[in-house]
């Protein structure tokens, strides 16, 4: 059986355990049921998300071009205390960064290999903590908009990572006496002034179940580097696929790509 089309983000369904879909064109193909099976992957072109055209990926699944002109790739989306909306302040396209920033944000710990802090939008919980491979997450405040939680996010990096180490991720190695709630009540204290208001002590720990179980040996892999792979399907967790032997493609790391899929 064989598809082909651009890769986008695996869309996900929490549950025990999380189910994955692979997005080839907005063709869905269900990934835990190629769990054990051979798959062959083959790059075969570019088609940016934003204009669909067909020069390189230059990054998050843009060409060069849109990258730096796409309000979807604006600084604030990736540093959230740039965020000015709440301004009325535009940066690309003020309509559009209003419909991302305006809304209720979430502040977050995540176990990811290590403790985490993260910023997302309410509407992408659970999401971003299945995307970035969590184990446990843990709400630590929710704003009103993108740059409030962008500022409890800087404050919160002073003591914290606010990136995931992808191979200590997949490594699934934790701590059986790790506890978020406890950390969430020590950095309280870290918390700016004007911002205490949001602080959020009450939600529970969200453990997160992947279809997925640690290799020996952990080697990622691009289809810049390899066009055509070749192996079983072992495991899925984060946007990772994990085939036998200790082979890993990040599917987010590839949006944009073009690549027929056989089965």
């Amino acid at each position: 059986m064989k598809f082909s089309g651009q890769i986008l983000k695996m869309v996900t369904q929490n549950g025990k355990p999380i189910q994955y879909f692979l997005n080839l064109s907005n063709d869905l193909i269900n990934m835990n049921q190629l769990i054990g099976k051979n798959i062959k992957l083959k790059h075969i072109g570019y088609d940016c998300v934003s204009c669909n055209s067909d020069e390189k990926i230059y990054r998050m699944g843009f060409c060069k071009r849109c990258f730096f002109e796409s309000p979807f790739a604006s600084e604030s989306i990736i540093r959230p205390e740039l965020s000015t909306a709440h301004l009325g302040v535009g940066e690309r396209d003020l309509a559009v960064e209003e419909s991302i920033q305006l809304k209720p944000h979430i502040v977050y710990l995540a176990y990811t290999g290590d403790v985490k802090v993260g910023v997302t939008r309410e509407s992408q919980i659970p999401t971003r903590w299945i995307d970035q491979g969590a184990t446990f997450a843990l709400q630590i405040a929710k704003t009103e908009n993108r740059y409030e939680a962008g500022m409890i996010e800087v404050a919160m990096k002073e003591h914290l990572a606010d990136k995931t180490n992808w191979r200590k991720m997949l490594e699934d190695d934790f701590e059986d006496d790790l506890d978020l709630a406890d950390f969430r009540e020590k950095i309280k204290n870290y918390f700016p002034d004007d911002f205490k208001n949001f602080y959020s002590g009450e939600e529970e720990i969200v453990k997160l179940d992947f279809p997925y179980e640690a290799p020996e040996k952990i080697a990622s892999f691009t289809l810049d580097k390899k066009p055509e792979f070749e192996g079983v399907l072992r495991g899925i967790k984060g946007q990772y696929l994990s085939f036998e032997g200790g082979d890993f493609i990040n599917v987010r790391g590839h949006e944009g790509y073009v690549i027929e899929l056989e089965i």
